[in-house]
This record gives C-alpha cells, sequence and structure tokens, in this order.
C-alpha cells in the first residue's frame, strides 16, 4: 500500500504525513529532505544550487546520514533545495530511491507514506490513496513565520513570505515533475482546519477506501 501526500511548502503535508506512518505503522518518506540534502550539500561546497554539475553530484553523493541535521530545516537550505529540484538530472537521481522505498518499504512495514510535490504524479502515479493539500500562501507564510520565531525572533514575515512565493512560482514552473496535483488526489484546503481536524479527514478516507478494497 502506498498513500502519496503532495501539497506546497507549508501546507501541512509533512506532520500529516508523519502522523498517519505512524498510525498505520507504515514506512515514511519526507521526499523534500533528498533535495533539502542536496541543497545542504551544495551549499557546504560553496557551489551555486543551480550549478547542474555540482547539484548532481551532491544528489548521487547522499547518504543516509546527509537526511538527519537541523540546518535542513533552514530557509536557505529550503530555497537551495526549491532549486536543485528544478534540474532534471538530480530529480533522476533521486527518482530511483524513493520508488524503492515506495514498493519494498523498509523493516518489513505493509506499506509507505511518502510526501513532497510529486509523489501522486510522478513518484508514485500508480499509488491507490493520493491527497494533495493546500492553503494560502498568506497562511503558510503566517505558519512558517511563527516556526521560525521560535527559533529566531528575529525572522521578518515579509521575508518569509516572498521566499514562499518565489519556491511555490519555482515548483510550478520547472519543466520536469512541476507542483500539480493529480487528477485522482483527494484535495484538502488547510487554511481553516487545524492538523487534528486533517488528519482525522484523511484518516477517515483512507479507512474507507481499505475498507472497500476487503
Amino acid at each position: 500500500m502506498i498513500i502519496a501526500i503532495d501539497g506546497p511548502a507549508a501546507s501541512g503535508k509533512g506532520t500529516l504525513a508523519r502522523r498517519v506512518a505512524d498510525a498505520m505503522d507504515y514506512a515514511y518518506l519526507d521526499t523534500g529532505l533528498l533535495y533539502r540534502a542536496t541543497g545542504a550539500k551544495v551549499l557546504a561546497a560553496n557551489a551555486d544550487p543551480e550549478d547542474e554539475a555540482a547539484a548532481v553530484k551532491a544528489a548521487e553523493n547522499l547518504t543516509a546520514n546527509d537526511l538527519d541535521g537541523e540546518e535542513l530545516r533552514s530557509e536557505e537550505v529550503g530555497t537551495a533545495a526549491s532549486k536543485v529540484a528544478a534540474i532534471p538530472k538530480v530529480r533522476a537521481v533521486l527518482l530511483d530511491f524513493q520508488r524503492s522505498l515506495a514498493t519494498k518499504p523498509p523493516g518489513g512495514k505493509r506499506g509507505a507514506v511518502l510526501d513532497g510535490r510529486d509523489i501522486g504524479t510522478v513518484v508514485c502515479p500508480e499509488a491507490p490513496i493520493k491527497f494533495y493539500l493546500t492553503a494560502s500562501v498568506e497562511e503558510r507564510a503566517n505558519r512558517r513565520f511563527k516556526q521560525l520565531q521560535e527559533k529566531n525572533p528575529a525572522a521578518i514575515y515579509e521575508r518569509v513570505l516572498k521566499e514562499l512565493e518565489e519556491r511555490d512560482a519555482r515548483d510550478s514552473a520547472r519543466d520536469v515533475a512541476p507542483l500539480t496535483m493529480a487528477k485522482d488526489a483527494i484535495h484538502i484546503d488547510t487554511d481553516r482546519l487545524n492538523a487534528n481536524a486533517v488528519f482525522d479527514a484523511v484518516m477517515a478516507h483512507i479507512h474507507t477506501h481499505m475498507g472497500a478494497d476487503d
């Protein structure tokens, strides 16, 4: 069983995906971490995230250890991740890793939950359960701003909003695997829903779907 959860940055898909994976006892992969780790490696090498050769080299040399670290959640790394994700060769390198985990979940798990930008459209288009989370860019910026303020009181909302708008534009306009909703995905607008309400709605659909398959 593969559950795909897509959506733009700060739409709540990561929090949701982790909760669903825990509830179902499925494997979980935050595919955005792969791109964040790639972006972080490029920055650590003092290279440009839009430099194809540097980005591909970083992706090819990723290890499990690269997927841990608080620095991966920084805005600088997030921006770099969006840039390397727009490079077709980088996406090709990371695609096999994502599909392998989805189809052969580690630890003997019965299924996998993947969240990202193109899980339901490119990585696992065959996934029987797909969700697409959205929220207005202002609401998403407000969420991200509050997260950043906990670590950096000097965070500026207008800057966070601008960076999200730029990431949305890059993610939606890239030639390969643009951010878009799969035709068979269930759309959930999280603007006025808290995390618990979103989780309850998603789990209800999953149980209904799995019950129908019995």
